[in-house]
């Protein structure tokens, strides 16, 4: 089972002073994820200023900076469009890329999401594609996404109700079945849904995400200290479900 630590997100530091958005920061937190537990790492590379950027010089320094840090380690980036609302603007950043990394996500409900995806499949870019309706498990089964895909993300993001969160989670998975989809799926929540999502994606034999980006609490309501910390945890709930998870070599 993938384990993936979803380092920073759109959060900033005033939310938990463990998010990491240096280069140098990131690097770290992914070295100690990585010892936790984790075997893929997303981030969301920061400009100078500590805002999200699609930029190449940032998109490099933050992939070149986990490399170094952590050999071995898949590294993706986010696509996502609060960044650059412009769809055009959108792909060119991404064309402009100099170094690439492993894999990044795309979003169906936003605008350009296939042209991004294409453009991502030319490049040699993994492709996460990130699913948080059923319209959108519907609209990767309809336009044939599957195969373009190197995992499917199952987001439930917008709900907090822990029933419902995980009751949208499977009628997606039941959607991306019917339609035969293949490519693995990988399950994350947010805020005081993410360990019920989790918990029951593992059941059910999926990856799963965890880190501050998704939330800064246990399932308790506790704040959580770090990144690690979220990974341990959830190393420790596999082994309960009988999972085994995978790590970087």
């Amino acid at each position: 089972m993938l384990i993936q630590a979803c380092l920073n997100g759109s959060r900033q530091a005033r939310e938990h002073p463990a998010v990491p958005c240096t280069p140098l920061e990131i690097a770290t937190d992914a070295a100690a994820v990585v010892r936790a537990g984790a075997g893929a790492a997303h981030v969301h590379p920061r400009r100078a200023d500590g805002m999200e950027s699609l930029a190449a010089r940032d998109v490099a320094a933050v992939c070149e900076a986990v490399r170094r840090t952590c050999p071995g380690l898949p590294v993706g980036v986010t696509t996502a469009t609060w960044i650059e609302p412009d769809a055009a603007h959108r792909i060119d950043s991404i064309a402009a890329w100099t170094v690439l990394p492993d894999f990044a996500s795309v979003n169906l409900s936003e605008p350009g999401a296939i042209a991004v995806i294409d453009l991502l499949n030319e490049r040699g870019i993994g492709v996460e594609a990130g699913v948080w309706t059923l319209e959108d498990a519907r609209m990767l089964v309809h336009e044939g996404l599957d195969a373009a895909c190197l995992r499917i993300l199952v987001e439930v993001d917008a709900v907090t109700a822990l029933d419902d969160a995980i009751a949208l989670a499977a009628a997606i998975d039941v959607v991306l079945d019917d339609g035969l989809a293949q490519a693995p799926r990988l399950h994350h929540g947010a805020a005081v849904a993410t360990w019920a999502v989790l918990a029951a994606a593992m059941v059910r034999g999926h990856d799963v995400r965890i880190g501050l980006e998704d939330t800064l609490t246990w399932a308790d309501g506790g704040v959580a200290p770090d990144n690690a910390a979220l990974v341990a945890r959830v190393a420790e709930l596999a082994v309960r479900a009988g999972r085994v998870a995978e790590r970087v070599s």
